[in-house]
Parts: C-alpha cells; structure tokens; sequence
C-alpha cells in the first residue's frame, strides 16, 4: 500500500510540476507578445500604449501568479512555504498596483476618445 501511495505522490509531483512549467511558459509568451506589440503601438503613437501594456502585463503575472499557486501543493519544507508565501504576495501586490494603473489610464483615456 505504501508503495501505490509513493507512486501516487510522485505522479502528482509531476502533474504539478508540468502545470506550474505551462502556466509559467503561457505568462511569459503573453508578456513577450504584449511587449513587442506594445512596441509597435509606439511607433504607431497609439494613446493607449500604456493602457494595453498595463493589461498584457496584468494577464501575464496571473498566469505566473497560478503557477505559484500550484507550486504550493507540493511544498515539503516550511522555508520553502514561507519563500513561495513573499513570491505570491510580491505578484498579487504587483497585480494589484497594475489593475489601479489600468483604471487611472482608462479614466485619462476617456476625454480623448470623447474628443474624437
């Protein structure tokens, strides 16, 4: 019995470990996308560079911040918690503080698509 239950536990390490790989991978496709689109906005002069970056940046640390998450199920060690704890709180405070700039770029953006 101890024997299926090893077993179990490493196939569950694995899945895991594979998720947190995936997650990881689609947040850094979605900032290295959001930024070389971004770029082109600027050289366009676009006005909502700012805003479209803030939000590509956003959906990238939620996919980051999930793969942390997921991390969690498979912690042994209770610095290894504590490491992942500061990570998962750094990237929701940066989630936060990016969710506030999209809201004060939309709020500048709207005189100026009233404008038009």
């Amino acid at each position: 019995m101890e024997n299926v239950y090893l077993a179990s536990e490493n196939i569950l390490r694995y899945i895991v470990e594979f998720s947190t790989l995936i997650l990881e991978m689609f947040g850094i496709c979605i900032l290295v996308f959001t930024a070389v689109r971004s770029f082109v906005f600027w050289i366009k002069k676009d006005d909502s560079i700012r805003l479209q970056l803030a939000q590509g940046i956003a959906l990238a640390l939620e996919f980051k911040l999930g793969g942390e998450v997921l991390r969690t199920v498979v912690v042994r060690e209770w610095a290894e918690l504590g490491i992942l704890g500061a990570i998962i709180a750094l990237r929701a405070a940066l989630t936060f503080l990016i969710h506030w700039e999209i809201k004060n770029e939309e709020k500048a953006l709207e005189p100026k698509k009233s404008n038009q």
